[in-house]
């Protein structure tokens, strides 16, 4: 195989919600996806209102790329977790820096699509915008470990000190 680059250009931005990454407390945490690529006009959202999530494809901007971790290691360090190389992983940290969030489509106003419980913080990049098919939700039974399940279970829980939201 040959080194090969690709050259992304950014669909929209973000805008809003958090401003920094976290680990967990993403629950009801709002933002909005600017469309700003001039290529795109409000045409390019027509019809997306019909659909309740939407499937985001981002690049992770504020990550220290400087030194990729490459090696297997413990989710987030903890010692309790099994040892597991990088594509068993899906935090920021990656090869390529690239996100993929499925969140809560809310509002479309133009060209911001507001939405709830996206993982990305204002300002990131967003590279591409799909609509959640049901469809295209895994087949057959679904594997994984424990691991993943006890890690997440505050991902999506409302910020710390915000039980009301």
């Amino acid at each position: 195989m040959t080194e090969q680059s690709i050259t992304l250009q950014p669909v929209a931005h973000v805008v809003g919600g958090r401003v920094e990454p976290t680990d967990d407390y993403w629950g009801g945490t709002r933002a909005i996806i600017r469309i700003d690529d001039p290529r795109l006009d409000a045409e390019s959202t027509k019809g997306l209102e019909e659909f309740s999530h939407l499937e985001v494809v981002f690049h992770f901007h504020v990550t220290d790329q400087s030194d990729p971790p490459l090696d297997a290691r413990s989710a987030r360090n903890n010692p309790d977790w099994p040892v597991a190389g990088i594509f068993a992983h899906r935090n920021m940290r990656r090869p390529n820096w690239l996100g993929v969030s499925r969140c809560r489509l809310l509002e479309v106003d133009g060209l911001d699509l507001h939405v709830e419980e996206l993982d990305a913080v204002d300002g990131t990049p967003v590279l591409d915008i799909k609509p959640w098919f049901a469809d295209f939700g895994p087949r057959g039974p679904i594997r994984q470990p424990s691991w993943p399940t006890e890690m997440l279970a505050k991902y999506f829980a409302p910020p710390e000190g915000h039980a009301d939201l």
